[in-house]
This record gives structure tokens, sequence and C-alpha cells, in this order.
């Protein structure tokens, strides 16, 4: 099969997980009992996220619109989907959610849904050494995935959260601020940035790597400078 053809085979396959995994309402209703209050996180207008540059460190994004029904699923209130690619061989999905109440970004995350869509998780990996430079604390989760046999398909999905300005490479930072309850200015959003292109899981790993490097300071700055901007109009109104 030509590369060409295998990016568009593999595609459908990925995005239809990709919808699984933010749809699946399994997760959230598992988990949901863990918090007995949930904590209320600071408001940014809708379109926020959608400020993300479309060219970042030499990759080119294009939006994708997602299914009103799946978006709905997602429990988000502010959302960006796109595709990136640099280059003729790499290609990733990029999804960010940004959830007011927090304890609703919890159940939607890669090693919950994915096995729910069908897939069989081969591997996840806590990367706490995650090199991008003036960010020595930036931590990541990486998971593969499989379904079918021989010929099947796989998947590589890397993940992280920005809670109040910092980066978490699991959800625990993001249970705590749930758990701690209202009266608290915070805020949360999940990042996942999915392999498009299908090649060997070292080379999809490489490639979300990559992407995740190029990023991951443009995307917290943006939520930093609109949580600021949000707070001070709160403030403004108050006074």
């Amino acid at each position: 099969m030509h590369a060409a053809e295998r990016k568009a085979s593999l595609w459908p396959a990925t995005a239809a997980a990709f919808a699984m995994l933010v749809a699946s309402g399994v997760g959230f209703r598992l988990l949901a009992s863990e918090y007995v209050r949930s904590s209320e996180s600071i408001h940014v207008p809708v379109g926020t996220l959608a400020t993300l540059p479309l060219e970042i460190n030499g990759w080119f994004g294009s939006e994708v619109v997602m299914d009103e029904r799946v978006l709905r699923a997602t429990d988000t209130d502010d959302h960006v989907n796109r595709i990136y690619r640099r280059g003729p061989g790499e290609a990733v999905a990029l999804f960010i959610g940004y959830g007011v109440n927090l304890r609703d970004l919890a159940p939607h995350r890669p090693e919950v849904c994915y096995p729910g869509a069908g897939w069989t998780l081969d591997q996840t990996r806590l990367v706490e050494d995650f090199e991008i430079s003036e960010e020595p604390g930036f931590a990541c989760q990486i998971h593969d995935f499989h379904r079918g046999g021989l010929a099947g398909q796989r998947v590589t999905v890397l993940n992280y959260y920005i809670v109040d300005g910092q980066f978490c490479g699991d959800v625990s930072l993001l249970r705590s601020r749930a758990w701690r309850g209202g009266g608290d200015s915070t805020y949360a959003a999940q990042v996942q940035i999915v392999d498009q292109v299908g090649t060997s899981p070292i080379q999809a790993e490489q490639a979300v790597r990559a992407f995740a490097a190029d990023s991951a300071r443009q995307i917290r700055t943006l939520l930093v400078s609109a949580v600021d901007a949000a707070l001070s109009a709160e403030g403004a109104e108050g006074g």
C-alpha cells in the first residue's frame, strides 16, 4: 500500500477512535462518583483556543470540524481540533479541551476511552524527563494502541494537562483541584496529540513528541493570557 493510501485508510479509523474517546459517557459515570465536590474553573470566551496559530515552528494546521453530538459529549467549554503537518511524512491530530467544571475533563482520557472504542492498550508510559527548552517540569503520557490482527491498525497518542499554568503528565493534579472544591480560582485544559501517518511505532512516537515539544509553550501561553484577561475583566466588572 502506498503511503498516501495508508494515510487515507488510517485517518478515518483514528478519527472514529478519537470521536469515541471524547463521546464515551461510561468513564464519566464511573469516575464522577469520586468527586463529592466540583471546582468551577475560570470562564474564558468561546473561541479562545481557536486563536492558537495555524503555523507552529514549521507545522501547518488545518481545522477539523467535530460532529456537534460528539462535541457536546466532550464536556468542554472551549476546544480546538486540527491536523498539523510538517513535510510529507509527519502529520498529527491536535485536540485541546478546556473545561469550566474540572471533574468533566478527567474521564475523557486515552487510557480509559480508547479501549472502550475497541482498541487494545499495548503500553502507557509517563515521560517525566521530556526535554523542552526552558521547561524542565514538562511531563506527558504516551499511549500505544492497536486493534485487529496482524494487518490491524495502530495509533500512538500523547496527552498532558495544563492546570493553573502548570504542565502535568497525568490526571493527578486535575483530580486534586477538583477535590478542592469551589472558592478558588483555577483552570485546566487537556491536550491530546495523535499520530496520523501510521508508520512504525518509533516514527509515530517521534512525530507526537516533536509536535508536543514545538507547541507546548504556545498552548500554555495562550491559556495563561486568556485566563489573566478573563480575571481582569471580572475584576473591572466587580469594581
